[in-house]
């Protein structure tokens, strides 16, 4: 089967079993989805919504965040893995939305990268979900998918994004983004897998890379919004 083949019948699959894609993380616009996606790393969607009503609550806006004394930030994310880092972040974000961008998102790659505790992938959540930009966020576990069904060579990160934009049409990217995300964690998680009964893995002619996946040591470190 051609590539291209593969990359549309799996377009099929994921538009047929999550049609709907809502954003896996509560908030109300991109600053609060901003916030909720740096929180996430290593940390899963579950708890980060479990802890932003009350940090939300105290610092709904950049203003309000940067003024908060970074301890009070920590207390309200001690839940959170790596909190005093993530505390100290927000509080420098805050200041520096403020003093930058006038109390606002940038809606921009470069700026918003520029950013404290912001990376690549949550710029590239921001720019997809809170501005509807074409991007295609990939973390650990979209790079293991992508590997898995033979899409990417899962060399780097940086490969699998180029790979999966340059195999999808760029309308779909934002979506994508979150159909694997969903379909990972439905139908084919990074442990206790059977590629027999996964509807992309039983027939994509990857079983000799399951095979050597099983075979890798476990992390036991699992980044936030993409975790399947």
């Amino acid at each position: 089967m051609k590539m291209a083949e593969k990359a549309a019948r799996i377009q099929q699959i994921l538009d047929e079993q999550h049609p709907e894609t809502p954003v896996p993380l509560d908030h109300a616009d991109p600053f609060t989805l901003l916030v909720a996606v740096l929180l996430s790393a290593q940390t899963t969607d579950k708890k980060v919504n479990e802890v932003t009503p009350a940090l939300f609550a105290a610092a709904p806006g950049p203003v309000e965040l940067a003024a908060l004394p970074v301890e009070q930030v920590k207390d309200l994310i001690r839940q959170i893995g790596f909190a005093n880092t993530k505390a100290r972040h927000l509080v420098e974000l805050g200041r520096l939305l403020v003093e930058r961008h006038g109390g606002q998102v940038p809606e921009d790659f470069a700026a918003l990268e520029a950013l404290p505790g912001v990376g690549h992938k949550t710029a590239s959540v921001v720019m997809s979900q809170a501005f509807g930009h074409p991007a295609f966020p990939v973390d650990t576990h979209i790079h293991r998918l992508a590997w898995r069904w033979g899409l990417s060579d899962g060399s780097k990160v940086e490969r699998t994004e180029a790979d999966l934009k340059a195999l999808f049409p760029r309308a779909s990217w934002n979506k994508l983004h979150l159909q694997i995300i969903f379909f990972g964690r439905a139908s084919c998680p990074a442990r206790g897998h059977d590629p027999n009964a996964c509807p992309i893995c039983s027939w994509a002619g990857v079983r000799k890379r399951l095979l050597e996946e099983s075979q890798r040591p476990r992390s036991g470190n699992r980044p936030l919004m993409d975790s399947p």
